[in-house]
């Protein structure tokens, strides 16, 4: 107990990581490895390369990942300025504005006092509502189009299927021809 002698060895990498750090060389290495080394490539800015089955590449210096969705990503990024006031995006009406019409509440305003004042607004409402009437009715058509081809036989547990059509056939029909009456009733109110 009285021996305060130190008992334990020092390895040379711990005595070189003191050596650094006392002549104040903290990048230093102190062990020296052999095995698999990543070759690494330089890019620039701009510069596109493909890696792991990536597409990749590098914007304001950070390396970014391109994907299939990024332009749907940028459709739907809205500015912090309008692009054509310079005026602030803040408010919620000017950011439903900039996705209908490109640019901020303020100067929807203005753009359709103009066409106020040049007698062209009722033509520009018509082609607003009626830009609304052709993607319901797109969309309508899509969906009728999809349940007319769907069938309704299910397979049981049991391996029997069974056909639900038979009670339902007469009175889906009558549904689906109304649909397509009303369909054509849309496409004959934009015209």
């Amino acid at each position: 107990m009285s021996d305060s002698s130190l008992k334990k060895e020092f390895r040379r990498e711990d005595v070189q990581r003191v050596r650094n750090i006392v002549n104040k060389d903290f990048t230093s290495k102190t062990k020296s490895q052999t095995g698999y080394s990543k070759s690494s490539n330089n890019y620039k800015e701009g510069d596109l390369w493909e890696e792991s089955g990536k597409t990749w590449t590098i914007k304001n210096g950070i390396k970014q990942n391109i994907t299939k969705l990024d332009a749907a990503k940028k459709a739907m990024r809205i500015p912090l300025a309008c692009p054509k006031c310079e005026g602030s995006m803040k408010h919620h009406l000017a950011k439903k504005m900039y996705k209908i019409h490109g640019f901020c509440f303020d100067c929807t305003l203005q753009y359709e006092a103009q066409l106020r004042k040049a007698g062209l607004f009722k033509k520009y409402e018509a082609s607003m509502i009626n830009g609304s009437i052709d993607a319901f009715a797109k969309d309508l058509t899509s969906w009728v189009n999809e349940y007319s081809v769907q069938s309704s036989s299910f397979v049981t547990e049991q391996g029997v299927i069974e056909d639900w059509n038979s009670n339902t056939t007469s009175q889906n029909n009558k549904v689906m021809t109304n649909l397509k009456e009303f369909i054509e009733v849309l496409n004959k109110a934009k015209k």
